[in-house]
């Protein structure tokens, strides 16, 4: 029987999965929203891809997973690899674009450079204090003008002069968005100025410094905002690639690594039928006051973390007895 590995991306604002062969193809994938609670959207994914299966993939015989949450949902899936985002979102373009020498990406409430020489990261930076430069910052601004936010790029496409907007900060680009609009600006030229807002952002943060060199490839939700794709090649004078899959390469790679581990642990969907929950406090046993993260199946205690040092390594006790 063929062997197939699912992948994982869990972040704060969206959930992805896929499921590849052996030769890395993707057999079924799914993007869905988090809303908060990982676990449940997880669930949701994982019987969205059971849905999109036909039996032909043969047997998930290894799981990875990344994302903020990579370490929960490691837990619950039985995952044999857990991986940072750096990792599995290089694995993932290098399989669909071996000669990438940047990744630009954007997610929806961070973003993230890589650059990569002869197929090894060399230099990677991220910026996760300001949301001015990714898509929930996007997402608030479609509501704010009214527009769905799948219509954004093209709408900024139809701009012929970008507005000029403050993205220095998400309170002084929605205070400067709504003084443009006051004055007149159209709903097109202020779309196309927050695209290129968030370019700007990103260059001057995440990009300060690094020698960005083509190809590029520009990945994560964003990636599928055509209003930002031109911006950053008209602000880089280079072509920006974007795949099909753009929004799954940290899920595409790590289910490649899970794959490259050779570590094998047969997946059933059907862990989508069984309870899971978490449970924090805070550790008392000494002055480092850690906060413990305990994941529970079925009120059994499965995996526990946090710990600064050895104290609180003890045993939790379950959800039962608590």
């Amino acid at each position: 029987m063929s062997k197939s590995y699912l992948g994982i991306d869990i972040g704060s604002i969206s959930t992805k999965g896929v499921v590849i062969d052996e030769n890395n193809q993707i057999k079924a994938s799914e993007y869905l929203w988090t809303e908060g609670d990982p676990l449940k959207a997880v669930k949701r994914l994982l019987s969205a891809l059971k849905d999109q299966l036909d039996g032909s993939h043969g047997k998930i015989v290894a799981v990875g997973t990344t994302g903020s949450a990579r370490k929960l949902i490691g837990a619950m899936t039985g995952a044999t690899v857990v991986k940072n985002e750096i990792t599995a979102h290089a694995i993932g373009a290098m399989s669909v674009h071996p000669d990438v020498r940047t990744i630009i990406e954007i997610g929806g409430q961070d973003s993230k450079m890589i650059l990569i020489e002869n197929g090894i990261v060399i230099d990677y930076a991220m910026n996760t204090l300001c949301a001015a430069g990714t898509g929930a910052f996007l997402s608030s601004q479609a509501q704010r003008l009214h527009i769905n936010i799948e219509d954004f790029g093209k709408i900024a496409l139809q701009s012929t002069k970008p507005t000029s907007i403050a993205a220095r900060c998400t309170v002084f680009a929605e205070s400067d968005l709504v003084h443009k609009a006051q004055i007149g600006h159209k709903k097109e030229d202020i779309v196309a100025g927050l695209c290129k807002a968030v370019v700007t952002n990103y260059l001057n943060n995440v990009g300060k410094g690094k020698k960005i060199i083509s190809p590029i490839v520009f990945q994560g939700g964003v990636s599928k905002n055509v209003g930002v794709i031109k911006a950053f090649e008209e602000s880089l004078g280079m072509p920006v690639t974007v795949d099909l899959n753009s929004h799954l390469t940290g899920a595409l790679g790590v289910a490649i690594l899970a794959k490259k581990s050779n570590i094998e642990n047969d997946f059933f969907f059907d862990i989508t039928d069984i309870e899971f929950k978490t449970m924090g406090y805070e550790c008392k046993k000494c002055s480092n006051n850690c906060e413990i993260i305990c994941i529970y199946r079925e009120n059994e205690i499965i995996d526990a973390w946090g710990n600064k040092c050895e104290n609180g390594t003890v045993r939790v006790p379950t959800l039962t007895s608590q």
